[in-house]
């Protein structure tokens, strides 16, 4: 009886994390290059009530008899699923269409990684900076900060599909200024750690990233301006998923309250 009430008990626990993963996707189902989570569940240990088992006639059967102990939450993965686009009326809008993701450095120096290409200019010591915008610097293909000195006229700026940023000629035509921004790749993007704002860090599981300027063996990300990612969010899947994790939440607490009356009358026999 015991053993049922602690089974149950990993089972409520369990949906109850995913509900709350579930309801931080239909959170952010607006937010720009977010990413749908879900989660991801593993049985617990065995116990062995009989190691070998026999039949009526003391013949042995192929299995033995064990009872399982539960469920937990293994891991909580993230759906790298393209985006919709979204047209966007500034000029510093950009989206990926591709597996990279935009370079910036964070308040701790560290550098941060994300689909979000809300970018905007602010001044700074020389010019005017790319930054998000929270206000953190956006850097090229060589891991530098943009900044384009004050000759620059920034509504003129335009960018092309590998990231290069332009500026119009005497004839007005774009031509690169010698600019970059800077798109990277993950061998295994699920590794990223989630920071927040929508931005990731690397670590050891997701690899060192690969700059797209440098390595030819990646498939280039194509950059859109004037368009921003949209979230992956579908909202009807969101829904199934949480009515299917709340039946699932509901039965495990009807399995507590059944070995709770099973318990009472097992009590009751003894009077």
């Amino acid at each position: 009886m015991v053993r049922s009430l602690w089974t149950a008990a990993t089972g409520m626990l369990a949906q109850q994390t995913n509900v709350d993963t579930i309801a931080n996707n239909l959170a952010n189902v607006n937010t720009t290059g977010y990413k749908t989570q879900t989660n991801e569940f593993k049985n617990l240990l065995y116990q062995n009530l009989q190691t070998v088992t026999t039949s009526a006639n003391g013949d042995n059967k192929p299995s033995s008899a064990q009872a399982g102990l539960g469920v937990r939450n293994s891991s909580i993965t993230t759906i790298f699923k393209q985006g919709s686009l979204l047209e966007s009326n500034s000029d510093t809008a950009f989206a990926l269409d591709g597996a990279g993701f935009f370079a910036v450095k964070g308040r701790d120096g560290v550098t941060h990684y994300t689909r979000n290409g809300d970018f905007q200019f602010t001044l700074a010591s020389g010019g005017n900076m790319l930054a998000t915008k929270e206000g953190l610097p956006v850097l090229d293909s060589a891991g530098k900060e943009i900044i384009l000195d004050k000759t620059y006229m920034t509504n003129r700026l335009t960018v092309s599909a590998t990231g290069e940023i332009c500026y119009p000629d005497a004839s007005n035509n774009p031509q690169p200024i010698g600019i970059q921004i800077g798109v990277f790749q993950f061998d295994n993007p699920n590794g990223l750690v989630k920071e927040g704002e929508s931005l990731y860090t690397q670590s050891a599981a997701s690899g060192e990233p690969r700059n797209e300027a440098t390595d030819p063996a990646v498939e280039k990300t194509k950059v859109i301006q004037g368009y921003l990612e949209g979230s992956n969010v579908q909202v009807v899947d969101e829904m199934v998923n949480m009515i299917v994790a709340q039946r699932a939440y509901e039965l495990n607490s009807k399995a507590i309250t059944a070995s709770d009356e099973m318990m009472q009358q097992a009590n009751n026999l003894r009077r």
